[in-house]
């Protein structure tokens, strides 16, 4: 029946059994391209969602395992973070006001995660150290999925999956991903840039250039200058190759010109970034303070100075250390740039369909760029008599990354010899022979990995242990037995024996006068953010002749309220007792009379003794043996025990074993708990 005219109707469309034309995604647009079931599905890899949760899963636990393995982290940067923090701490001459080579700009990124554990945690430092690593871990895990995927989409699926894997299961990244250093900075930040930078430069992304320039900036100038030498590829590539252009003869000259104004515009933004770095740190010293200038004139420019003063090491420094992180991946990552030779000449439609246009770049120089940082990265720190493990940390990822595309090619080398052999691509493309190869690597270095990571674990886990026993068991043992331990009230008392331990008021330690003592185990001191408050720590005399930090100093003649932008202004003091010439400072010891409590190793099987290290722990008429744990005699250990851990008695019998101790002061704490009994009961 037809509606009058106005009148609203309802009208009810039927199915549409139409099916939608799907949309094919292109397989084979990445740089590397497989040869064989080219029709057949993707090869399976995780989402962005799910590499991140895997990755964050295992970061967040080397956060809270791993070991702090370099003292420089500990002083130059967990102790200036502690003493803005809480208003006291260990000083080395690198933060004095006369050097200044530490940024504070880049100490301050930190400050957060601590400020946020303050007021969950009911101001506990410990949470606030976990909190920092914890921030640093998800920083890595983010960067590191950001590469995968990149990878992924365009270089090659497998080589994702392959570099997806190598980071999962890793102890160089284990270490490497939460240490709170500026190697680690430059790291994440180079990461991301090299992620930004893997799809060709092209006139048609200007963003890759802003965004890859930027990260690489940051890096050098919050981070660690020297970083900046891993974008000298990618700078290559901006201003003097095609890449991602095709570009003809007439047109050479603009396109150059057109590139060397976008990338030197990046940079001039990039530059930027000095503007609140150097604000920040001349607030801090004081002064005018460049502190990536400092860095590099200190170890570049100076003739009588410099690392050197810390100890040289062999040129194969790097390949022996790197072979210990990353085990059999290393040869991987070394042999890339010959793999891709050898599959340019051999297998040569893995590198795509290229003509050789002189008018646009091969994918094999395009990838050769890509392969290039980390053999720079590693020639130029081999060439330096200096080196630390540390240092190798920005070219982390773009070693395993090296290490996936080799896997990848010496794949393709297998296939094109298998269908060469059998004549058949069928049969090639059904066998299990090539993914059973690359499961057997990424299973060998999973292992391996795992192995040196419960080595490090096992062997050398004891000075944050003892750390631990000090703060929850040793403090409220002496709260206990004066009678100052405060009662938990109802809502933190335990309800079952598995619970967490309830929280402790250490408030009342203070009347005691602790003083925690290290002598020649100061360079495993973990930080002030695992002593309590209330306890004093002190270096005692050893062997060893260096200096050693000092204390920050006392903010004497300074009014705080005459920097407003600064609120601690002992940071612009100058201490008398530093100097860049690593002489010893007597004055930053103490007599091993004064301490209450001392931290110390005894090897009781291959014993040491001398006039400045007696054996502490076996001096029983002195010190109380509080609580030891077994701590790992590399010296006397046979080399694969040593750096590797397996299960069992057996294993574990082929090395040398020490006590790492806390020691107590039986005469002095005795005094002092008697003292305060005798206050106590006073008080009655």
């Amino acid at each position: 029946m037809a509606s009058l005219p106005g009148t609203q109707t309802l009208r009810f469309r039927g199915p549409n059994t139409k099916q939608k034309p799907s949309v094919v995604k292109n397989k084979h647009d990445g740089i590397l391209q497989d040869q064989l079931r080219r029709t057949a599905r993707l090869p399976w890899s995780p989402s962005f969602a799910f590499a991140l949760r895997m990755i964050l899963l295992v970061r967040v636990s080397g956060a809270m395992y791993s070991n702090i393995d370099d003292c420089d982290e500990v002083y130059n940067f967990w102790e200036p973070l502690h003493f803005f923090d809480r208003g006291y701490g260990f000083q080395t001459w690198e933060t004095s006001p006369q050097y200044a080579i530490r940024s504070w700009a880049y100490i301050l990124l930190h400050i957060l995660p601590t400020t946020v554990a303050r007021f969950l945690a009911q101001n506990e430092k410990r949470v606030a150290f976990f909190a920092v690593r914890i921030f640093l871990a998800i920083l890595s895990s983010f960067t590191e999925v950001t590469l995968y995927r990149k990878v992924y989409e365009k270089v090659n699926h497998r080589v994702g999956r392959y570099l997806f894997f190598i980071l999962l299961f890793n102890a160089g990244m284990w270490n490497a991903s939460a240490a709170f250093l500026p190697s680690s900075f430059a790291m994440y930040t180079g990461t991301q840039a090299f992620a930004y930078s893997i799809a060709p430069s092209s006139s048609r992304q200007p963003m890759r250039t802003l965004y890859a320039t930027l990260l690489y900036a940051t890096g050098a100038i919050v981070g660690w200058p020297f970083a900046l030498a891993l974008a000298i590829p990618f700078v290559i590539e901006e201003l003097f190759v095609y890449s991602g252009d095709k570009v003809s003869v007439d047109s050479h000259a603009t396109w150059m010109i057109n590139r060397w104004k976008r990338l030197f515009g990046c940079g001039f933004l990039a530059a930027l970034l000095f503007i609140p770095v150097v604000s920040i740190d001349s607030l801090a010293y004081g002064k005018l303070a460049v502190v990536p200038f400092n860095i590099v004139k200190y170890n570049i420019l100076s003739s009588d100075r410099g690392p050197d003063l810390y100890g040289t090491s062999p040129w194969n420094f790097y390949f022996l250390n790197l072979l210990l992180n990353f085990n059999v991946i290393l040869p991987f990552a070394l042999l890339s740039l010959p793999a891709l030779a050898v599959t340019y000449v051999i297998d040569k439609n893995r590198l795509g369909q290229f003509k050789g246009s002189p008018e646009e770049s091969s994918p094999f120089t395009i990838l050769a760029f890509r392969l290039s940082p980390f053999y720079l990265w590693l020639a130029i720190l081999s060439a330096q008599p200096h080196k630390e493990e540390r240092f190798m940390f920005p070219a982390y990822t773009m070693l395993c990354f090296n290490a996936a595309v080799t896997l990848y090619l010496i794949r393709g080398w297998m296939e094109t010899a298998f269908v060469s052999l059998t004549k058949s691509p069928y049969r090639a493309s059904r066998t299990s022979i090539f993914s059973t190869f690359t499961l057997s690597v990424l299973t060998t270095t999973a292992v391996l990995s795992a192995s040196r990571i419960a080595a490090n674990w096992k062997y050398y886990h004891a000075p944050l242990s003892i750390a631990n026993h000090f703060e929850a068991k040793e403090l409220p043992h002496l709260l206990n037995v004066t009678g100052l331990l405060p009662v938990p009230s109802t809502s933190t008392q335990r309800r079952h024996k598995k619970d967490e331990q309830p929280w402790i008021d250490l408030t009342p330690i203070k009347d005691f006068n602790l003083t925690l003592c290290y002598g020649k185990e100061w360079y495993r001191f973990p930080s002030h953010y695992l002593v309590p408050e209330n306890v004093r720590v002190e270096f005692i005399q050893s062997e060893f002749k260096g200096l050693l930090p000092g204390h920050f100093p006392t903010p004497i003649g300074v009014d705080a309220n005459t920097t407003p932008w600064w609120p601690r202004p002992e940071t612009r003091l100058v201490p008398k007792d530093q100097n860049d010439l690593n002489h010893e400072e007597l004055s930053h010891y103490v007599p091993v009379t004064t301490c209450t409590h001392l931290i110390d190793v005894d090897f009781p099987t291959h014993p040491s003794t001398s006039l400045l290290e007696p054996r502490y722990a076996v001096e029983t008429d002195t010190w109380d043996r509080v609580h030891c744990l077994p701590f790992l005699d590399a010296q006397h250990s046979p080399l694969l025990s040593r750096i590797l851990w397996l299960p069992g008695e057996r294993w574990r019998s082929m090395n040398a074993w020490g006590d790492y101790c806390l020691l107590r002061n039986s005469e002095l704490v005795t005094d002092r708990v008697d003292k305060i009994k005798r206050l106590e009961q006073s008080k009655q």
